[in-house]
């Protein structure tokens, strides 16, 4: 029996349908389950088993004498790292998730290049989503001198899937002693001091100490999934006083911790549990995207039934993602009910990514708020256990405040008909967002 042209048109095109809903579906699946439950609270912040709770639960001890320095929008971030990378004696680790074309793109290859060039071990990690707009140019005169470039998850037609996982890591470690963590991708918006809608408003982290050396092997584990190389030895893992007894670098304890679906997707949705049920007083968060799941309403709520104080900053209408945006305000309501203190801010996009509370943890890094970063993409944090560097971050965090408007739940409440229809159906992604 023959079949006609237009029958086999009608069955190849019901199986490449076939195929590109299987694969749309595995894109927005995950083989992991996930928390169900919430957090019990069994002991304060400032109690030694919380932090005990953290080195064993999340995976790195929490290392004392570090020294740490925060680095507020382009102009005072960007000159730290290009310094660091021009000082490098043995190698530069690099693994980041924005990397477009610009000045700021061109300054950091340049200065990569001529490291490599120079003889210095160069490795660049970058994502392939975040770093499509990167100019090709770049990539080719970098490796040119020298630099290993290795690409996150480039697609293949046999596994589509995991461009839904991402490195959105944000990790700048420069002969295994001095690291940078926070929220910046090297891209335009990134540069200035926020003066505008055009230059957003971030923060960035610079770290000395015995903690790098978790950076570094955060890293690592991305640039094996990704090349195959082991990197190892006194180059990226140094002793840090090899000649005599070890001086610290400073007073402070921190840990690096990782997630990332293909092992412990949820270290950082528990860490966020375990510290709002250990607070007593208050919690900061500055969030670039704040869409928050059910269990982190429910901790959220029962930590201001106990008199917790909690305060949020979140971007205005100045936002990359109107999705986001519109995810987040959706979630809202049960937060404002219980008290909570949610404002947004204003001059210009808000790329901020930190946690603080009780005056002690100060949690930064790359990871947002949302399922994205808990459950979908490969996140970093650093989080520091340091009073004089918490309420640094609560001072920066109320300067934000006075840039910012606060949403009340009147508000909220009688906002727009058009806008919570439209912030209904963007809630109906927020396991994508």
């Amino acid at each position: 029996m023959k079949l006609s042209f237009s029958r086999v048109g009608t069955i190849a095109s019901t199986v490449v349908l076939t195929v590109a809903a299987m694969l749309l579906a595995l894109n927005f699946t995950s083989g992991e389950k996930k928390l169900d439950e919430q957090i019990k609270r069994e002991y304060s912040l400032h109690d030694a088993q919380y932090q005990r709770a953290l080195g064993v639960l999340l995976g790195p001890p929490i290392l004392d004498g570090n020294r740490f320095e925060a680095l507020y929008n382009g102009d005072r971030i960007f000159p730290p790292m290009l310094q660091a990378i021009h000082s490098a004696q043995k190698s530069i680790t690099f693994e980041t998730y924005i990397y477009w074309s610009g000045d700021i793109g061109k300054a950091f290859a340049d200065a990569l290049t001529e490291r490599a060039r120079a003889g210095i071990k160069v490795h660049v990690l970058l994502d392939w989503v975040g770093s499509a707009k990167i100019d090709e140019s770049f990539l080719k005169d970098m490796e040119a001198a020298g630099v290993q470039i290795r690409k996150f998850h480039q697609p293949s037609w046999y596994d589509i899937a995991r461009l839904n996982n991402r490195t959105h890591r944000k990790l700048l470690v420069v002969d295994g002693r001095t690291g940078f963590t926070g929220g910046v991708g090297i891209a335009p918006a990134w540069t200035g001091n926020a003066q505008d809608a055009e230059h957003w408003r971030d923060s960035h982290f610079k770290v000395e100490g015995p903690v790098v050396a978790q950076m570094q092997a955060v890293f690592m584990d991305n640039w094996i999934k990704a090349s195959g190389d082991v990197l190892h030895g006194e180059t990226y893992f140094p002793a840090l006083a090899p000649l005599g007894p070890a001086v610290p670098a400073g007073t402070g304890r921190a840990q690096v911790f990782s997630s990332s679906p293909s092992g412990g997707s949820e270290s950082m949705h528990l860490m966020y549990l375990l510290s709002i049920a250990a607070a007593a007083k208050n919690i900061d968060l500055s969030s670039a995207y704040f869409v928050p799941d059910d269990l982190t309403v429910g901790a959220l709520v029962a930590a201001m039934q106990r008199g917790v104080r909690v305060r949020i900053i979140v971007p205005g209408p100045i936002i990359d993602s109107q999705a986001a945006r519109g995810a987040s305000r959706a979630s809202w309501g049960p937060l404002l009910e219980a008290g909570a203190e949610i404002s947004e801010y204003q001059p210009t996009m808000f790329h901020v990514k930190v946690f603080t509370v009780d005056g002690l943890l100060s949690s930064v890094g790359s990871t947002n708020f949302d399922n994205r970063s808990f459950r979908l993409n490969d996140e970093a944090n650093l989080n520091i256990y340091d009073t004089a560097f918490a309420a640094a971050q609560t001072t920066q965090f109320e300067a934000d405040l006075t840039h910012s408007k606060r949403v009340t739940l009147q508000a909220w409440r009688d906002r727009p008909l058009r806008e919570k229809a439209w912030e209904h159906l963007a809630s109906l992604l927020s396991s994508q967002l």
